[in-house]
C-alpha cells in the first residue's frame, strides 16, 4: 500500500473498524473514506487518527442501499478519483435461539449483512472493472465457516457471505480483482452488547467469551497483513480457530464440542 492507494472502510466507527482506521492511517501511506450510520462517531474517529487530513468521511447505512449505493458510490469515488480496496466490515450480531427468534430479526440480519454488503460491493464493481483491479475485503466470521449456538441468522448471513464472494473471485479473476474473506473468532469490542436478542432489541451485555477475545487492534493488524498478502481467507482469533479444522477433519467431534461449547 503506497499514497496511491485508496481504501473505503465500512463500519469505521467503532470496534474492528475502528481499529483498522487507527491501523492503516498509522502504519500505511493509504488514503482512508471512512463509512457507518453516525457522522459524529465517524468524525472522532478521524480526529484520532493518524494523518487524519487524508481521511475523508461517508455516512451510510447499510439497510437503506438499495436505492442509495450508485450515489454513494459515486461520491466515494469523487473524494481520490478512484477506489482501490473496499473494506466491508459494517454489519450486526445476534444473540437468541432459532426458536425465539422473529423472522423479522432474520429479514434485518440479511438486510444489513448481506444485501447491503453485496449491494455496496456490486454497485462498486464495475468501477473494479474498468480499473483493471480491486480489492475487496470482508469481515465475514468464523461462524461463517461453521455455526453454533445463538448465532442461526448470524451465522447465516455469514455464510452467504462466503457463498457470493467465493464466487466473485472466480468469476473475475481475469479482471484482477481479489477477494480476502477475514474471520474474525471472539474479538473484544461492543458486539454482543449491539446484538439483537430475539424479539430484535440489544442485548446490551457483554459475552464472556468476546469479553475474552483478542484485542480489536490485533485483529486489525491481521488483517491489514492479510491484505497486503493478498490471502484468499484468513482465520483471525484465539483457541476457537481451532473448530474450523475439527469441522473439517473431524465432524462428528466437532457437532459434540458446539454443542456444549460457552458461546454466549
Amino acid at each position: 500500500m503506497n499514497n496511491n492507494t485508496i481504501i473505503w472502510i465500512t463500519g469505521a466507527s467503532s470496534g474492528i473498524g475502528e481499529a483498522l482506521v487507527y491501523e492503516l492511517s498509522k502504519n500505511t501511506n493509504a488514503k482512508l473514506i471512512i463509512s457507518a450510520r453516525r457522522t459524529e462517531a465517524l468524525e472522532k474517529v478521524k480526529n484520532n487518527a493518524s494523518r487524519s487530513n487524508e481521511i475523508e468521511i461517508l455516512p451510510l447505512d447499510l439497510a437503506q442501499m438499495d436505492e442509495k449505493a450508485k450515489g454513494i458510490v459515486e461520491k466515494a469515488i469523487s473524494f481520490f478519483g478512484k477506489i482501490d480496496i473496499l473494506i466491508n466490515n459494517g454489519g450486526i450480531s445476534q444473540r437468541s435461539l432459532a426458536k425465539d427468534t422473529l423472522i423479522d430479526v432474520d429479514k434485518r440480519l440479511m438486510q444489513v449483512n448481506y444485501i447491503g454488503t453485496v449491494t455496496l460491493s456490486k454497485t462498486l464493481l464495475p468501477h473494479f472493472i474498468q480499473n483493471r483491479k480491486g480489492h475487496f475485503v470482508v469481515t465475514t466470521s468464523l461462524v461463517g465457516i461453521f455455526a453454533s449456538p445463538y448465532r442461526s441468522s448470524y451465522s447465516a448471513s455469514k455464510h452467504a457471505l462466503h457463498g457470493f464472494f467465493d464466487t466473485l473471485r472466480a468469476e473475475h479473476h481475469d479482471d484482477n480483482i481479489k477477494v480476502t474473506l477475514v474471520c474474525p473468532g471472539f474479538v473484544q469490542t461492543n458486539v454482543s452488547k449491539n446484538a439483537l436478542t430475539g424479539d430484535g432489541t440489544k442485548q446490551n451485555t457483554m459475552d464472556a467469551a468476546t469479553q475474552n477475545g483478542i484485542s480489536a487492534q490485533k485483529c486489525a493488524k491481521g488483517i491489514v497483513s492479510a491484505i497486503k498478502k493478498q490471502k484468499a481467507e484468513v482465520y483471525i482469533g484465539g483457541k476457537e480457530i481451532l473448530a474450523v479444522y475439527l469441522k473439517r477433519y473431524f465432524p462428528g467431534i466437532f457437532r459434540w464440542l458446539i454443542r456444549r461449547a460457552k458461546v454466549k
